[in-house]
């Protein structure tokens, strides 16, 4: 490897590129332009908060990787990625926001220079870092190249996490325990949620030990009372009252790998009713860890919970979970499978999923989730270690 300083083995490296080749090859595709940087960081190991301008990475049959962006950010991509300084292209800043030109300008003379003028080339469509006008000036400047839809042909290859990749969420995992122990211990009535949300960040920025944190894709999401009915609200400057209930959804992160960890908190004495659902919710984590076995499928996981939840009475809608790994703002699933009753995504060994079965009811929320691993036997294996319950401060 150059002098740069990406996280994994070249071996590693060598494995993810050799899985994405083969989607390539059963998709047709001689090129792949990856703009999502969750996947660029997989392929090659780039780490810069730079996706607020058009970059990428190349990938053919053949040959290392070549990332691109922004000159400024390939002084970044150098000092992160395992590829020679050959496979690191920057363009001008005039080119940045610019009504008279666009970057892509740039990367279609790259392509034609790799021979890939007429190719078939896969691009990420549905993906939040290549716009429109991006897709529109790529196809004008490469007329006899076929843009083809790959949106998603990274993720998938990144389902099934290497012990290497384990290692990180393990380290992320501590750090999760971490930042839930500290919102628990410090939730009280008067304290300020932006106070709160202040401990919330130092606790995950400092890490555990010698595993420093990095920042989560995801904020902090901290709504408390009728709040902690909707699912992504983040916090506010209000002090916390008794009688409501503030969830937590928060992740460690380690070199951008997650695993993510909901708890609840109740200030005062709880209505029976949240502690019933508490009951049940439980229940129904148990039934779907149980169910999240190598062999079965993600709607599995999915029918497991919701049946207990049936039993009990209570009715929920919506996927229950997602994977997780290394990822960046704004979210930290890997948008690949997820754990819904029509997702039949067969479940491997080394898959990581952010099991999420929260609660939204008409006047509380209620979240207890677990990042789990799928194992070579038996049910899936929590990686946090923070008691799983509703957490009563009277």
């Amino acid at each position: 490897m150059p002098q740069g300083t990406a996280p994994f083995s070249q071996v590693e490296y060598d494995r993810r590129i050799a899985l994405t080749r083969a989607a390539m090859a059963e998709a047709g595709l001689d090129l792949i332009l990856v703009t999502d940087p969750s996947n660029q960081a997989w392929l090659t190991g780039y780490d810069g908060w730079s996706f607020y301008v058009h970059q990428g990475v190349l990938l053919g049959m053949e040959g290392a990787p070549v990332w691109w962006g922004r000159h400024m950010d390939s002084i970044g991509a150098g000092r992160t990625c395992w590829m020679e300084a050959d496979n690191i292209h920057g363009y001008g800043d005039h080119y940045v926001q610019s009504i008279e030109r666009h970057p892509m300008q740039d990367l279609a003379g790259h392509i034609r220079a790799l021979g890939h003028g007429n190719a078939r080339i896969g691009v990420e469509m549905e993906n939040y870092y290549y716009s429109a006008k991006a897709h529109a000036v790529l196809g004008e400047e490469l007329p006899g190249a076929t843009l083809v839809d790959a949106t998603a042909l990274v993720n998938w290859q990144r389902l099934v996490k290497s012990d290497e990749e384990i290692g990180f969420i393990r380290k992320a995992a501590r750090i999760s325990e971490k930042v839930i122990t500290t919102a628990i211990d410090r939730a009280a009535p008067g304290v300020r949620k932006n106070d709160l949300v202040a401990d919330i960040f130092h606790a995950g920025i400092t890490g555990v030990g010698e595993d420093w944190g990095d920042y989560p894709a995801i904020v902090p999401l901290t709504p408390s009372g009728l709040d902690a009915t909707a699912a992504h609200l983040t916090w506010n400057g209000d002090a916390m009252r008794a009688g409501e209930a503030t969830f937590f959804e928060l992740s460690g992160c380690y070199r951008r790998y997650h695993a993510p960890l909901c708890r609840t908190v109740y200030l005062g004495k709880p209505p029976q009713e949240m502690l019933d659902a508490e009951q049940a919710q439980l229940e129904g984590i148990e039934a779907g860890l149980d169910a999240a076995r190598a062999g079965n499928r993600t709607c599995d996981i999915a029918n497991a919970f919701m049946s207990v939840l049936a039993k009990h009475g209570i009715q929920r809608e919506g996927r229950m979970g997602y994977p997780i790994g290394l990822s960046y703002p704004p979210d930290w699933g890997e948008r690949s499978a997820s754990i819904r009753t029509e997702d039949t995504t067969v479940l491997q060994p080394g898959m990581t999923f952010h099991f999420m079965p929260a609660l939204w009811m008409d006047t509380w929320g209620l979240e207890t989730t677990e990042t789990i691993l799928i194992t070579e036997n038996g049910s899936a294996e929590a990686l946090c270690d923070v008691p799983r319950r509703l957490f009563v401060k009277e």
